[in-house]
């Protein structure tokens, strides 16, 4: 049940061009809501430089036109796809999302796709740019074009078998606090956690964010847990106390970046390996849809229709791709599709090992680092009897260093290796990194048509009856 939303992005929302660009591309690319940037799609740009692309597209539009709308002119257009709970994956929101900016612009406008993961339904944000690929004209909004783009938006639902809203009701307009799903004021809590996500930059080592929080006009207190009192509060929050992502091991996990704010579930997980992603080929196989199940969920004779075509399509596309990849019975396709499978898991989890003990490593070699540094103050401000005159002058010094001292308590570590050890270690692991992350999407993708044209055809061959190696997996049970 996807509903979707669009407005028009004008210079004096932020007044430069290069400032809305960056606003409105920001909020899209935002890593903690797109799996640390993995569902994140762009045409004819590169998600990285589509600020600096989409500028130099509208330099090269005034140049060839000699128009200019200064404050007035818009400069692209956002559309937001929601989905309902359930229906969609992440990566099924993003490919359909990217196939909805295609069909509403054409192919002629560049535009970032991004499926955020930050609430219960799935849903994506696209940005594209108001000038055309060969900068001879503007995208030319008319009246009543959301309701075109809702028609749209429902048609491609009805192709990938999802519900649509029979009777939509009108649009009032953007309102942003809907649009954030905050419905009433934030509370001191929740400002708190905004100033704790606003210092947490992937890289910076917790003492270094700590100190980032005073900065901030906080007050840390170090005990056995850390505690925070925010400017203007009477008193002082526990970080467990914020949420299971305000954490002390959860703060150090989105430091290191092994964590997002919005964890992903093992059913995620799953998902991806079972969903086809938006970079897989076009001319890959699909599943093939279960028209009996939709047909008794309410689908009409149009979708039997539509679906029928697609699965003689996918049916097609299934034979040529076992074709081309020389397999000659079915057998020989799960042993192949197993043996892809296993080895792209494989993969997966030594590359999620090195990458973990690659953090670990970084960040105890920035803390044995700031713990030599910050050791003469500390000891000094020891020797003065802990005086708070002198806590007030040096407090960065010695937050960092009971910081780093905490850190290598929790170690349990009796003698800290060498920094030489630590680079030598380091150096060996990203080697192997490198080896194991070779070609890791195109793996990935390779699976997922495998498992893919498996699925498919069992459904050819069996139809709802069980596939004979199951049968005989069962009978010697």
């Amino acid at each position: 049940m996807a509903t979707t939303w669009t407005k028009s992005v004008h210079r004096t929302n932020s007044g430069s061009i290069s400032a809305a660009i960056k606003r409105a591309l920001d909020y899209q690319k935002n890593e903690g809501k797109t799996r640390d940037g993995e569902l994140i799609a762009a045409y004819a740009c590169e998600p990285l430089t589509a600020e600096s692309e989409f500028l130099l597209s509208k330099r090269l539009y005034e140049q060839r036109t000699g128009r200019n709308q200064g404050e007035h002119d818009v400069i692209g257009y956002q559309i937001r796809q929601s989905f309902k709970a359930g229906e969609v994956t992440p990566e099924e929101a993003l490919r359909i999302g990217y196939e909805l900016a295609m069909r509403w612009t054409r192919g002629h406008h560049q535009f970032v796709v991004a499926a955020h993961i930050n609430t219960d339904n799935p849903h994506t944000h696209i940005f594209f740019n108001s000038v055309t690929l060969d900068h001879s004209r503007k995208f030319q909004d008319f009246k009543h074009s959301a309701i075109a783009l809702r028609r749209v938006s429902d048609k491609l639902c009805i192709e990938n078998g999802l519900s649509i809203i029979e009777k939509p009701g009108l649009s009032k307009g953007y309102n942003r606090t809907e649009y954030l799903g905050d419905h009433k004021p934030p509370t001191g809590r929740d400002n708190l956690r905004r100033m704790i996500d606003d210092s947490l930059i992937v890289g910076r080592s917790f003492p270094e964010f700590l100190v980032a929080l005073r900065k901030a006009g906080c007050e840390i207190k170090i005990g056995k847990q850390y505690s925070i009192k925010p400017p203007g509060s009477k008193k002082f929050f526990r970080f467990d106390t914020l949420g299971e992502e305000y954490s002390y091991d959860a703060i150090k996990e989105r430091l290191s970046g092994t964590r997002s704010a919005v964890m992903r579930s093992a059913a995620d997980d799953s998902a991806e390996q079972k969903t086809a992603a938006y970079a897989a080929s076009r001319n890959a196989p699909s599943l093939l849809i279960d028209i009996e199940k939709k047909m008794a969920d309410g689908k009409g004779g149009g979708y039997s229709h539509w679906a029928t075509l697609f699965n003689l399509q996918q049916m097609s596309k299934t034979l040529l791709f076992i074709k081309e990849k020389g397999i000659d019975s079915y057998e020989e396709l799960c042993e192949k599709a197993d043996a892809v499978s296993a080895e792209y898991s494989a993969r997966n989890e030594r590359r999620k090992e090195l990458k973990t003990r690659m953090d670990e490593i970084t960040e105890l070699q920035k803390q044995i680092a700031t713990y030599g540094k910050t050791r003469d103050v500390y000891l000094r401000y020891k020797a003065s009897g802990f005086d708070q005159a002198f806590f007030d002058v040096h407090a960065a010094d010695i937050i960092l260093h009971r910081a780093a001292k905490k850190h290598f308590d929790l170690l349990g570590k009796m003698k800290l290796p060498s920094i030489n050890q630590l680079k030598q270690e380091w150096a060996a692991l990203n080697a192997e990194k490198k080896t194991v992350s070779a070609n890791f999407k195109e793996r990935r993708t390779e699976m997922i048509e495998y498992l893919t044209a498996r699925n498919n055809a069992e459904r050819i061959l069996f139809g709802k009856r069980t596939p004979p190696q199951i049968e005989q997996n069962r009978d010697a049970r």
